[in-house]
Order: C-alpha cells, then structure tokens, then sequence
C-alpha cells in the first residue's frame, strides 16, 4: 500500500515540476490534434466504398489503416499517417553506408543531424507525394458495388486528394518534431503508438461480436490474451537487454590537467535493429497483394489462396525476411569500425584485445552472436499472432506482432524519458530499477 501512495506521489511530483509539466501538456495537445485530424474526412469521397477496400487486412491499406489509427478506412486528413516520414528516414540512414557527404554528416553532430533533417524533410515530401498520388489515382478508378470512390471522379479530384494527404503528413510530421523538441518522448513513434492504441476499442467491439455470434470460442480468445502477455514480457525482457563490453582509460595528462583513469562499459544491445526488420518483411509480403488489387492479374485467387497471412508459406517467408533484414539493419546502425577508431583515439582499450583491428573484429564478433539471438527473436515475435491465429481459427487479427514490439518499445522509451526529466528535478521517479 505504503509502494502504491508513492508511486501515486511521484506521478503528482512529475506534473508538479515546471519543465515536465509542460512537456507533458505540449504532447497532449499534440496528440489531442493528431486524433482530431484523423477524424476530418477529405471532400469528394465516398467513405463506404474506401471502406471496401479493408475486406482483406492483406494489403498496405491495412498496413496504413494500423499505423493511422483508421484514419485510411475513411480517407481522413492524416490518411497516409506518418509512413512517408518513416521511409524517408530509414533511407537517409541507408544513405550513410552509400553517400560518403552522409557519412561525414552523420559525424559532424548537431550541424550534421540538421542536414541530416533537412533532407529526411524533403524526402518526406516527395515519397509523400508519390504515395498521395498513387493511392488517388487509383481510388479515381476504383468502384464498388458500381459506385466510384470520387463522388466527382476526374483529374480535379486526384489533383485535390493528392494535395490534402501530402499536407497531412507534412503536418503530422511537423508535430512529431514538436513533441520530440518541446514534448516528451519521440515524436514520431508516439503519433504511431497512439495511432495503434486507438484501434483496441474496434478489435474489443469485433471480438465481442464473434463471441456473440459463437463464431470464437471464448478458450480461444482467452488463449490468445495469454499469448499476447507472454510477448510482452518476453519483448520487455529481449529489448532491455545488452552485453556490456568492459572499456579501460588510462591515466592521461592533457595541457595542465590530469585525467583520472577508469573502467566503464560499452552497451550492445540484444536488439539493435527494433522494430524496423519486421516492418521491411511485411511491406514487402504485403506488396504481392497491393499490386494484385491494383492490377488485377490472373493470380491473384491462387495469391489469395496459398498465400494468406496465416497460411504456412507466409509464415515461413516472414520468418525468413525478418531474420534477413535483422542482419542486414543492425550492418547499418552498429560500425564496429568507427566504435574502434574512436576508443583509440580516446585512449581506451578493450582488456585483453589489442586496440585498432582487432577490437573492431572483437566487437563485430559479440555483436554478430548478440544478433543472432535478436533476429531469431524478432521473427518469432512477428509470426507467433499468425500461428496463434491459424491453431485457434480466430477470424480477424490486425493487432500482430509487430504491434506489441511498437507499443512495449515507445512505451518504455517514453517512461524512461520521464524518468530522467524526474531525476533532474531531484524526485524519487517511477521506474524502479
């Protein structure tokens, strides 16, 4: 009881200091306006037939509609949520290890990270754009039930829909950056965090329904809420955990001033791709799909048949894919190389492994095996819903694997952040260690 009144007290503290308490209320306001904005519906469109084009979760509408908060279903504002931002963002990443200028930006701290901005920016705009322009082209020609997705279809209405969605993610985008500058937590996982919390009241309302109509056994659902609290806590457990490497400096005398030496630690996470791998795999399961329905090709029944999310084959290509793109990130993110380079130039050694090469080839090393373990993880997480789903024959299943690697991940993020803001300000805080 005595634990529970203080823990209550140090959620009052947080409010109670200045800087954190309106941190907190920037980011409500913010999210407050991203939700609002999901609710305005585009001019011109006939929100029952978009809504026609979600009878199947296996396309990338699904995948927007997720991350959106069912913005995309009814062709809202924020429609095509914050993906083109994403997108932009892992490319300018890959465009480290392409472009040497990247490169150097990536090292040249706070000036580089805003050329970094600047162009992930831009990049927003055009893939912004071409994702805008090619979901109202092809809404200008599709129908359902004899009924056109425009209710005036014609070059003005693709003309119109493509500006209102290229403005609503250069919109979304603005207020992930304001959380992250004036806010608490990132920005942009926050706006796709509560993008997917705000679709549990429709999954709460459609498993209700299957219960009703006897369509699920209550054992099933049951065995999959069990499921699903196992993946958290297994994704609680896989994400805070690291191999801390063992740094040694020396004594070191630099003008005047003496420097004491010490040991330290360098952290390497058992995860250090997140959630990304996951995404890559099911874009690219989803693409089939999305260019079957756009182009309508004659195998597109056997498509749907022998390549459904919870039939064998997905399962073992998603497995595979994740695994794939785990190795091929963490390559990216983690440069043993450049780690190395810098120790040594600060004096600090690896006891036991020579500087230079070899603490490089040490550090690949520990970072492959710790890879391995985060990939295998990663896939298993990812393809365990779709396995859950297939043995206990639920119908309808968006809230994935993916999903809770979202949620656990910012969740944490987000609460450490508040931790710190509470520790600076000299309060006990909220997260026991």
């Amino acid at each position: 009881m005595a634990t529970r009144a203080s823990q209550a007290a140090n959620l009052v503290n947080a409010f109670r200091a200045s800087q954190l308490g309106r941190r907190l209320l920037v980011t409500i306001l913010a999210l407050a306006v991203f939700r609002l904005g999901a609710h305005v519906a585009l001019p011109g469109v006939d929100t029952t037939v978009i809504q026609s084009l979600f009878n199947s979760s296996a396309t990338i509408f699904a995948l927007l509609n997720l991350f959106s908060g069912g913005a995309t279903a009814t062709l809202s504002l924020f429609a095509m949520s914050i993906i083109p931002y994403i997108n932009a963002s892992i490319i300018m990443q890959l465009m480290t290890v392409v472009i040497p200028k990247v490169e150097e930006w990536s090292k040249e701290g706070e000036e580089g990270y805003r050329q970094i901005t600047k162009y992930t920016r831009w990049g927003t705009l055009v893939l912004g754009l071409l994702q805008a322009g090619g979901v109202s082209y092809y809404l200008s020609h599709y129908t359902y039930q004899g009924r056109p997705a425009f209710v005036h279809p014609g070059l003005g209405s693709i003309l119109l829909t493509t500006l209102l969605l290229t403005a609503g993610t250069v919109l979304l985008m603005w207020i992930g950056e304001q959380i992250t500058d004036k806010g608490v937590g990132n920005g942009i996982s926050l706006l796709v965090f509560f993008g997917i919390i705000s679709r549990l009241p429709y999954t709460a309302q459609q498993v209700g329904s299957y219960l009703a109509a006897g369509v699920t056994p209550v054992a099933a659902i049951v065995g999959f809420l069990a499921a699903a609290i196992v993946i958290v806590g297994a994704v609680v457990y896989v994400n805070e955990g690291y191999r801390r490497i063992a740094i040694q400096y020396p004594k070191r005398v630099v003008g005047r001033r003496m420097y004491q030496g010490g040991t330290t630690h360098l952290p390497i996470r058992v995860n250090q791709a997140g959630v990304i791998p996951v995404i890559f795999a099911i874009s690219l399961l989803l693409l089939p799909y999305t260019v079957a329905q756009f182009v309508k090709p004659a195998w597109q029944t056997w498509l749907q048949q022998n390549f459904s999310f919870v039939s064998w084959p997905y399962i073992v290509l998603e497995f595979f894919l994740v695994i794939v793109f785990t190795f091929f990130y963490t390559q990216v993110v983690f440069k043993p190389d450049d780690i190395a380079d810098n120790l040594k130039k600060a004096g600090g050694f690896i006891p036991g492994i020579r500087p230079g090469r070899p603490t490089a080839e040490f550090l690949a090393r520990v970072s492959g095996r710790l890879t391995w373990a985060g990939a295998l993880f990663l896939a298993v997480i990812s393809v365990l819903p779709s396995f859950v789903v297939m043995v206990m024959q639920i119908p309808v299943l968006y809230f994935g694997g993916t999903s809770l690697l979202i949620l656990v991940g910012v969740a944490l993020d987000t609460l450490k952040q508040m931790q710190s803001h509470l520790l600076m300000r000299n309060y006990q805080g909220f997260m026991r260690s």
